[in-house]
Formats: structure tokens, sequence, C-alpha cells
């Protein structure tokens, strides 16, 4: 795949953190908040654009946060689940741009950075194969890259659903990339914590 492929980024943050009590969004970690260190990933990372989804608690969230150049979609009902996030955020994109291939990621995986966008890049460029998906604590998940002729698997899923289901169901179309700091994530106020002791060195992460 050459180096003018048309690649797209989606950051999915619509949910509404109940677990946490507020939005994770904007927990700082390392002089950013959750949201921005996401933007800054995909901005150091082969993708053409950046979008990211909203949902829950969005108006604080966009008055709160630098989105750098980052496109928004506004997604009302959130609630339904990850897999209506994906494809409203998928959906936008396909109305302003036709990318070869889109990457989707949260916002709350703090150690996702632009080097690990970019290995995603690059193995589905070695491989051939049509998803790449991070590997860790014995699952696969995000962040994942599609090519685009899964768009219509995706867009398809149920709502409820993250895109899991596609990956187990194309084994034979799917690179993995090893990612062992994707099982650190934030939901509650305990990782938050034992997020801020790794940032202080107090335990390994």
């Amino acid at each position: 795949m050459s180096a003018a492929t048309h690649r797209a980024l989606i950051i999915l943050a619509a949910g509404n953190s109940s677990r946490l009590g507020q939005p994770k969004q904007q927990l700082m970690f390392q002089e950013k908040n959750l949201l921005e260190r996401a933007i800054q990933a995909g901005r150091e990372s082969p993708v053409r654009s950046i979008w990211v989804v909203l949902g829950a608690h969005h108006q604080e969230i966009l008055q709160q946060s630098d989105l750098q150049g980052a496109r928004t979609v506004i997604h009302q009902d959130w609630k339904l689940g990850m897999g209506s996030s994906i494809k409203a955020g998928l959906n936008a994109v396909l109305e302003d741009e036709l990318p070869d291939e889109v990457i989707l990621m949260l916002c709350d995986q703090p150690f996702v950075d632009g080097k690990l966008l970019s290995r995603l890049v690059s193995v589905r460029q070695d491989t051939g194969k049509g998803m790449v998906a991070c590997s860790y604590s014995g699952t696969l998940g995000v962040p994942v890259l599609f090519q685009q002729a899964f768009f219509s698997l995706l867009l398809d899923m149920d709502d409820a659903s993250g895109a899991k289901k596609l990956l187990k169901a194309h084994q034979q179309d799917l690179a993995v990339v090893p990612f062992e700091q994707g099982s650190i994530d934030i939901d509650t106020a305990e990782d938050y914590q034992q997020l801020l002791a790794i940032q202080k060195g107090e335990r390994d992460p």
C-alpha cells in the first residue's frame, strides 16, 4: 500500500462515564486530558483526518478540551451502545471523504500513542490483511484498523455491540499487534488513581 493511502481515525468518546462519575474524556494525564492525548496520538500517526464521536457531556467537553483540528460528530443516540457510536462516526466520515482504511480507538486507553497507530498501519501493509487489531489480556480489541472492504459490515452491526464480534467472524483476514498496555483503561476512580500512580513511578504500567 502506498504512502498515499487515505486513512481516517475515529475516536469513540460518546459514553457518559457512569462508573466514574465524571467525564473520563477530561481526566488529566501527563499534562493533557485523555481526549486530547487520543487526538495527539492520531496527529503523530499516518492518518489524513481525525474524527471524534461525542455524546454525553459533549458541550462541556467541547468547552474544556483542545480538539487540535479534529472533526467532531455529536451522537445523540449514544445510549444505544458502542456499535451505534461506531456507525455514527463512520457514516460521518463517509459523508465527507472516502478513506481506504479507518482506525477505531477509544479515548480511555492512555498508553495508545502515534507509534502504536503507525504499527497497525505497517502491519496492514506487510500482511495484506483487511483488519489489524491489538491483543492484550487474552483478548482482541482497539485500536483496530479496518480496510474499506469491511466498512459495510461495520455499518450493519448491532448498536449495542463493539467490533470484537466482527474480528472473531473474519479471523482469516485478521492480523494482530501485541499491546500489553491496552488492558489499562479508565472506567472507575480506582482505575484513574492507579494511572496516576504509574505517572508518579509508584507502579509499573
